[in-house]
């Protein structure tokens, strides 16, 4: 049966007030999408790999122009991947490296990060001029530059560090600007269609085949368990980490005449990584306005095991199970399909404006 017509849609559809007029109005083609942002999440990236696979690998292609893709953390490594020459095989390919990656149980900093290096590597297979000339997709990739305690990465150090910003965090989310700065590190052909950031102290560098690489694995570098990248060639030195950490869920002033595309692991947009247990802290609304959010549904992440997507706490659930941890996963992938079968279907049928609910 056509997932269109089942009783409970695996996906959740939310907008913003001008993406919701407009599509009550005109639809959605995928003409009208000129950006797609892509939150940290770790493993989460894999729950959702099927409507990536059908947006990258079927409905943006269908109507090709230039498109900004901004990414934090496996956001970035997600549109870093659907930057390839051939978007489906690297969704895919991203997909089954994380499902492999292994991890003994007393595992280093320094023996993750490698590991995670190697992902990488094998993930990009030497194309990284082949992202930065894709003829369609602007990559932009979201990082931090740290500041005070997080520079250096003694475990106690960073330890200390991370509770400061977590203080800091709890009086008011601008008072991370003592912690980190931000990095928007760009494609060069193009600046990222973005209004003054002024929240934060903010630099737009562009990206080059040199330091690609660096801006993603750092754009990762959850702190604690990965090290920071030091020095990336052309932003200059300093200890540089996981973009997710201000920008989580990429509550961005998005300027662009046309609308944003966020496939996404939930219907709520986060500021940042540490507002996720601050339920008061909110997405700016007039930055969402042009947004349309896809998510799965609750009835779709019931039926999942664990009745949720795949997510970091699966390598301590699995701990000496990693073939466990892997059918897990790779059962997530194959059941996400259904997202990007039933995105399709509604807008090829024309009744996506009547799933869309305000955001």
């Amino acid at each position: 049966m056509s997932s269109i017509h089942i009783s409970h849609p695996a996906l959740e559809i939310r907008a913003g007030a001008v993406a919701f007029e407009h599509i009550r109005k005109h639809g959605l083609h995928p003409e009208d999408i000129s950006i797609l942002p892509g939150a940290a999440g770790g493993p989460k990236a894999l729950g959702i790999q099927g409507l990536d696979l059908a947006l990258f690998g079927d409905w943006l292609a269908r109507a090709p122009r230039v498109r900004t893709l901004i990414g934090a953390s496996v956001g970035a490594w997600r549109f870093a991947s659907a930057c390839l020459p051939d978007p489906v095989a690297g969704l895919r390919r991203l997909g089954e490296l994380y499902t492999e990656l292994r991890f003994a149980p007393k595992a280093s900093i320094a023996e993750i990060t490698q590991s995670c290096q190697q992902m990488l590597a094998d993930l990009l297979q030497d194309q990284d001029e082949a992202i930065l000339a894709n003829p369609h997709y602007r990559l932009t990739v979201m990082v931090v530059r740290s500041r005070g305690l997080l520079v250096g990465e003694r475990r106690l150090q960073v330890a200390l560090g991370l509770g400061a910003v977590i203080a800091s965090n709890l009086v008011s989310r601008r008072r991370l600007a003592s912690h980190f700065e931000r990095i928007v590190l760009h494609d060069a052909r193009q600046t990222p269609p973005l209004g003054k950031l002024l929240d934060f102290p903010s630099r737009q560098i562009p990206m080059q085949p040199d330091n690609l690489r660096a801006a993603l694995l750092a754009s990762g570098s959850i702190p604690l368990v990965m090290e920071g990248v030091r020095d990336i060639p052309g932003v200059g030195p300093g200890t540089y980490r996981d973009g997710g950490l201000l920008d989580y869920h990429l509550d961005l002033p998005y300027q662009e005449p046309g609308l944003v595309l966020y496939p996404h692991f939930t219907n709520r947009v986060i500021p940042g990584w540490f507002d996720k247990s601050m339920p008061w802290r909110k997405a700016d609304s007039e930055r969402l306005s042009r947004v349309l959010l896809l998510s799965p549904s609750a009835t779709y992440l019931d039926h999942l095991p664990h009745r949720k997507l795949p997510d970091r706490t699966d390598f301590k659930r699995y701990l000496g199970n990693d073939e466990g941890r892997a059918r897990y996963w790779r059962q997530a992938m194959a059941e996400s399909q259904r997202l990007g079968d039933e995105f399709l279907e509604l807008v090829e049928a024309g009744k996506i404006q009547d799933r869309i609910k305000p955001l």
